[in-house]
């Protein structure tokens, strides 16, 4: 089974992101705006048990924090993605690390950790520069409090749900 772990922004925040995905995103309908801080894994029983127990450690060591969504980037040339990035992502980036160690460390990450909320992918380059261009010069600002991160998995129909969720408690 398909394992991953994420936050969950605030409401006003997925309403945003949510107005965008909805028309931009094909996994709308898969799994709400979020911030993935581990990627999805094949989990036997066993990596499961020690990823509940890594991720419990985790968040009992690590203080809630506020985030704030400042403006709207985008991965290309790499990827056709659209996305809320953070005014300062070292909390976001922290955590991450934190979550990414000991029975969770990747090895050979494929990218450098960028946190940010899809709110377009897989768009075609016109209308990635199209979107990209309109929205950076729109006036964002949302902030979000942050108190827990959840352990996801992937339903047979394809959408991601809690399996576990863990407060903040640092």
């Amino acid at each position: 089974m398909l394992f991953g772990i994420a936050l969950f922004p605030e409401k006003e925040v997925q309403d945003a992101a949510n107005s965008w995905r909805i028309r931009h995103d094909p996994h709308y309908c898969h799994i709400p705006p979020h911030m993935t801080l581990r990627e999805a894994e094949d989990w036997s029983d066993e990596k499961l048990q020690q990823a509940i127990s890594h991720v419990k450690a985790v968040a009992v060591q690590t203080p809630p924090f506020l985030m704030t969504f400042n403006r709207v980037s985008t991965f290309f040339p790499v990827s056709h993605v659209l996305y809320y990035a953070l005014e300062d992502p070292a909390p976001v980036i922290k955590l991450h690390q934190e979550i990414c160690s000991g029975p969770l460390a990747i090895t050979q990450p494929k990218y450098v950790y960028t946190p940010h909320v899809t709110i377009g992918q897989q768009l075609a380059e016109g209308e990635l520069h199209d979107l990209h261009g309109k929205l950076k010069i729109s006036q964002i600002r949302y902030t979000s409090h942050v108190d827990r991160v959840h352990l996801l998995y992937q339903t047979d129909q394809g959408a991601w749900t809690a399996y576990q969720s863990f407060q903040l408690e640092g």
